[in-house]
């Protein structure tokens, strides 16, 4: 074989086989393309031959003896002449954002007996979590091995699904994640690639699955050696890999990638096949959709609709989902468009679930509303239900993620009282807006430290505070016995997995709303959340109930047990009456305390 012969071995990027490495890549304005690196001391380089006619603008070559831990580099000859050096757009590991690509073995990791089994939709509780702070100490940064040891932790707090914020090469040690530089491989400072299994390995033998961010709606901006990979470009565009006019603009600085050229799709969507089927991830959180399919981020605006973009989602969905479609696929799109979570065969993007910014900006605003009488609890109820927004498995509900608690905004306790996030009032509003994630209809998340009453706005830089477990255990365990009610665990409530709700009652007057959850129906089915915005408890409280029978208390959200300076307001089981009200034939008085909830199920 000449050093020109393209190799006859398929896959992009550095493909290990018995005698060496296939390396391969796209850079169709290229004059010629090598690859050198450690294997021959960065001194005599390789050259690649074009994959068949030249028509792909791949360039191949089989290289013997090339192992894995190999450090290497593309060396572009662009059409002027000019020679670049590149990191491999596929590489599978990383020295660092800036260093050499290294030649991966993607089938030495031992993954042992792991035969794990993504949860049930209907049991999804999700935990979104940030490398770099969630495990990371005064001495140290998190990494994927330090998070690993906080997974027992966890799984006791009842969580089915952590998220993890993109853990994929970015600029500089310290970064969210959404500047990635390299779409293949994982973070260095966070351990590699290896790292990530173990951590995905752990995950799964603590019950645990994994949904990893990824970011499609732009690249970079900085450390990106795809940008002008070959050499070509027009304007001031980037190149091969985006969009070279208007299209290219993001908030971000960053560059869009050019939907509409086959190669940047299939570049894209290897990536993000890469991490279900490899990686073994559960699924996918997709950053910022409404940025791939829309130049300015709303669907509103037809002018900057991005056809090529909608196309690509919907054949990325389609194609995932039809290789592994146990996965979850999630949209961050924020538009309240239904369209998301519709099938493709229908017009719609084919995401199974989607964030619901109905929820989130409706239920934060009534928690840190100081005045009882302004919150609109009609609105707050039309949030809760996520009327027109799809189903109740297809909507993600929080009060706090990373953008939520970061760029100016608060963590919820201290946006209920700023510089007082530990006094009564934060901990009871804080605390009902997770009775509000966890019992009303969607699939609920949320982000870390939120369960022990973190106060702090979200930094890349700042560890999270875990002294706050101990200083607030209470409310830890008041999360935990919401997660195992969401859950069904204890079997009394098994409503609150169930796709149905209805609101009894939102009372503008008490601060009231009276949710009904249910599945099939009937006892250990049948759940009443009653959820109190208010600072005055009631008593003797009647309202229609939609089964006759006993109903059991199954959660007091004031209870002492959580916290000392809760108000213990007490609430009982009670018995229907055959007394009509709220278009039910039978009635009950509940009580609740203030700025709490209370959930009953059918017991008989």
């Amino acid at each position: 074989m000449s050093a020109t012969s393209a190799s006859p071995h398929p896959g992009m990027g550095a493909t290990l086989h018995d005698d060496g490495t296939t390396f391969r890549v796209w850079a169709p304005n290229a004059s010629a393309v090598a690859v050198t690196g450690s294997h021959d001391d960065w001194k005599a380089s390789t050259d690649l031959g074009p994959d068949g006619d030249g028509s792909a603008g791949t360039w191949s070559v089989h290289v013997p003896g090339v192992a894995a831990g190999t450090e290497y580099q593309f060396r572009v000859t662009t059409a002027e002449g000019e020679e670049v050096w590149r990191a491999d757009p596929y590489a599978r590991e990383m020295t660092n954002s800036v260093g050499n690509s290294v030649v991966y073995d993607p089938a030495a990791f031992d993954w042992g007996q792991d035969d794990f089994q993504m949860p049930h939709w209907d049991d999804v509780v999700i935990y979104e979590l940030h490398v770099g702070t969630f495990a990371a100490d005064q001495e140290h940064r998190g990494d994927f091995d330090r998070a690993a040891q906080r997974l027992p932790y966890l799984r006791e707090l009842g969580i089915s699904v952590v998220q993890v914020m993109p853990p994929f090469e970015y600029a500089g040690d310290i970064s969210w994640g959404y500047n990635p530089a390299h779409m293949f491989a994982v973070e260095s400072s966070y351990g590699g690639p290896d790292a990530f299994k173990r951590f995905i390995k752990a995950a799964h033998e603590h019950g645990i699955a994994v949904i990893v961010d990824v970011v499609h709606n732009h690249i970079g901006p900085s450390d990106l050696d795809l940008w002008r990979f070959d050499g070509w470009h027009e304007n001031d565009g980037g190149g091969i890999y985006f969009y070279n006019d208007w299209r290219a603009e993001t908030p971000w600085g960053a560059t869009r990638p050019d939907f509409g050229r086959p190669a940047v799709r299939q570049f894209l969507y290897d990536s993000a096949k890469l991490w279900l089927q490899e990686f073994r991830c559960d699924g996918l959180r997709f950053d910022a959709t409404a940025y791939i399919r829309s130049v300015h981020g709303t669907v509103h605006d037809a002018g900057s609709m991005l056809p090529d973009a909608t196309e690509y989602l919907q054949a990325l969905t389609a194609g995932l989902s039809g290789e592994q479609p146990w996965k979850l696929l999630i949209a961050e799109d924020l538009q309240r468009d239904a369209t998301v979570t519709m099938p493709v065969d229908q017009g719609g993007l084919g995401f199974h679930a989607q964030w619901d910014a109905g929820f989130v900006h409706v239920v934060r605003r009534a928690l840190t509303e100081l005045d009882d009488s302004a919150r609109d609890l009609n609105e707050v109820a039309h949030g809760i239900l996520g009327t027109g927004r799809g189903a109740a498995g297809n909507r993600v509900i929080y009060t706090e993620s990373h953008d939520e608690v970061a760029n100016g905004k608060t963590r919820v306790p201290e946006a209920i009282s700023p510089g007082a996030a530990d006094s009564l009032a934060a901990k009871k509003r804080a605390t009902l807006g997770s009775a509000a994630v966890f019992f009303a209809p969607g699939v609920p998340m949320f982000f870390q430290g939120q369960e022990m009453l973190a106060d702090r706005y979200f930094d890349d830089s700042v560890p999270l505070d875990w002294h706050d477990l101990r200083e607030h255990y209470g409310i830890v365990a008041m999360h935990r016995h919401m997660i195992a009610l969401r859950r069904n665990r204890e079997g009394t409530t098994a409503g609150l997995r169930g796709p149905n709700a209805n609101v009894i009652r939102a009372d503008q007057e008490r601060g009231i709303i009276v949710l009904h959850r249910w599945g099939r129906g009937g006892p250990h089915d049948d759940t009443i959340v009653v959820l109190n915005f208010s600072a005055t408890s009631v008593v003797d409280y009647r309202v229609g109930i939609p089964r006759p029978g006993h109903w059991a208390v199954r959660f007091n959200g004031d209870s002492t047990l959580y916290d000392p300076e809760f108000g213990d307001h007490p609430v009982f089981d009670v018995d229907t009456d055959p007394v009509p009200a709220d278009d039910c034939a039978q009635s009950a008085t509940l009580a609740v305390g203030a700025y709490s909830a209370v959930v009953l199920s059918l017991e008989a």
